[in-house]
């Protein structure tokens, strides 16, 4: 007999899901072995949360649709972070959920998963019997890719069980909106007056780099990104780099000096702006996205073209007249040296030969690390380092599940990062609060034999809480230093303590090696002042 789980399964196969992630419980043991037996690549995880963010991963490096495979109940709601996370984010993940029969209305693990899907931003579908199964697979899929939305498909136990018949099934996606035509005039005609025009490009833009490239180049636009489209113009001589809080004083002081501003697929947000202080009083601001309900929704635009970036870059070129705009030969040389925080000199500071400057470590490592990197980034006071200094070669090798700022996800953030791209080498950059709220996932990373380097920012303590919270009692969120290299080795990977630069010599010996297993640094570093962005975030507050 063929079960609806089996059902569920081949489908989801069929459909050309990329990989699955889960925690296998007794809901999700026959739905999770249909998945497997039609092929679909599955990692086990240590805990749901790390499952769902390693999901969310997968798809943003991948561009694919991955699939969490989750317990009813209990295994829904251990989850729940890494699910909002994707779902604030748009990340094409398809959550499926266990639930528990209709009949089991005293079940322990009782609750209204749709209800809690919705509560978080996710798409809330259900596989409603055995008849209808195909076609419910297909409509939460179909939402999942078409709309780039996170979907939640609750299956029934008792629908799980029932007999059910495999039909063939077939997606097509949706054509992506072209721009209004005279949208697309009067944004040609803004680029052709603007005489220092600056391109932000945001998540929306990650398929449409190049062309944003070559546009910039046409109207002589300076180039940026926000922080989770990290990487989508490395190598253009005209791009700054990061816009907001982690960028260098060089690119915020050419975005404030821009006379039109275009977000292209990125919603400007008070991260993206500094609290609105990047976009000069009389700058012109052009948002570009492909959802109505994004256009404006952060800060008023004097244009909003509402279509696919890509779609509506195509359209421009083909109405730009072009001119120099921003690109001076006094501004080109200035981007050459001042253009990455790595080649800005760290300040001098007294000597402390039992921590070392966060900047001087990170400027140390994107010095000794290969170009080929995927740079995932957990949340938290030391954030702005990694992210700032470690250079990556595209869009796709760098991962920021920051949309709901939780700390604790950056090591599975990695995991998923790095099963997308095998090729490259993958960096997990957390604190110590992040690395040991998530370190159940370090024996994911050891079993799997990830050659994946961690580098823990060791703080002692959650930094934004105790910097921001000037001259308060800080016990609460200080902690006793502890020996996360012994730790890590304990689990199985390598670890080394960094207390100085000359310290990150076995990282290069690691590097020259096999890397059959990981490599955990844990660099004790400065807690002395608050990182730059930091402080400059909570001032905006």
């Amino acid at each position: 007999m063929t079960t609806v789980a089996e059902v569920v399964g081949s489908v989801l196969a069929e459909l050309g899901v990329g990989h699955a992630f889960g925690v296998v419980g007794s809901g999700n043991f026959h739905v999770t072995n249909a998945l497997r037996a039609h092929g679909v690549p599955f990692t086990p995880a240590r805990h749901e949360c790390g499952a769902a963010v390693m999901a969310d991963a997968f798809a943003r490096t991948s561009g694919e649709v991955a699939v969490v495979t989750l317990h009813q109940g209990c295994g829904l709601t251990n989850a729940l972070t890494g699910i909002t996370e994707a779902a604030k984010s748009r990340t094409p993940v398809l959550v499926l959920a266990a639930d528990t029969g209709g009949s089991a209305v005293r079940s322990n693990f009782r609750i209204d998963q749709d209800q809690v899907s919705a509560a978080v931003g996710a798409v809330p579908e259900r596989v409603h019997s055995p008849a209808s199964a195909v076609r419910d697979v297909l409509r939460a899929y179909t939402t999942c890719r078409g709309e780039r939305r996170t979907v939640v498909l609750n299956v029934p136990l008792d629908v799980q069980a029932a007999p059910g018949e495999p039909a063939p099934v077939r997606f097509t996606p949706p054509q992506p909106p072209r721009p209004n035509a005279a949208a697309v005039a009067e944004l040609a005609g803004l680029l052709d007056r603007a005489e220092r025009p600056v391109f932000i490009a945001g998540r929306g833009a990650r398929d449409a780099g190049p062309e944003l490239a070559v546009l910039a180049d046409a109207c002589g636009a300076l180039l940026a990104t926000s922080a989770v489209a990290n990487g989508l113009f490395t190598g253009h001589v005209w791009n700054l780099g990061i816009a907001g809080g982690f960028a260098t004083d060089l690119a915020a002081e050419l975005i404030t000096g821009a006379d039109l501003v275009v977000a292209w697929g990125a919603s400007l947000t008070m991260w993206t702006t500094r609290h609105g202080a990047l976009i000069g009083e009389d700058t012109t601001v052009v948002q570009v996205d492909d959802t109505p309900a994004a256009l404006g929704a952060q800060r008023p635009v004097d244009l909003a073209v509402l279509g696919d970036v890509a779609e509506t870059v195509r359209d421009v070129s083909a109405a730009v007249s072009g001119g120099p705009g921003y690109r001076t030969p006094e501004i080109g040389a200035r981007i050459a040296v001042e253009g990455r925080w790595a080649q800005v000199p760290v300040p001098d500071r007294p000597d402390d030969l039992e921590r070392i400057d966060p900047r001087a470590l990170s400027v140390a490592l994107d010095a000794l690390l290969p170009a080929e990197r995927t740079v995932a980034v957990d949340s938290g006071n030391f954030m702005g380092y990694p992210s700032a200094y470690l250079a990556v070669p595209d869009a796709a090798g760098f991962c920021f599940t920051q949309s709901f700022q939780s700390i604790g996800l950056g090591l599975a953030t990695a995991i998923g990062a790095a099963l997308a791209r095998p090729d490259r080498l993958p960096v997990a950059a957390l604190g110590d609060g992040g690395f040991l709220m998530g370190i159940a996932e370090l024996e994911t990373v050891v079993r799997l034999g990830i050659g994946m380097l961690i580098v823990v920012y060791d703080d002692a303590g959650y930094g934004a809480e105790f910097h921001h919270f000037t001259g308060a009692d800080h016990t609460a969120v200080r902690f006793p230093d502890a020996d996360l290299a012994a730790i890590a080795a304990g689990y199985g990977a390598h670890g080394v303590t960094v207390r100085r630069v000359s310290d990150l010599d076995a990282v290069r010996e690691w590097l020259a090696g096999p890397r059959t297993a990981p490599m955990l640094v844990d660099a004790k570093v400065r807690a002395d002042e608050p990182s730059w962005w930091l402080a400059e975030a909570f001032r905006g507050h």
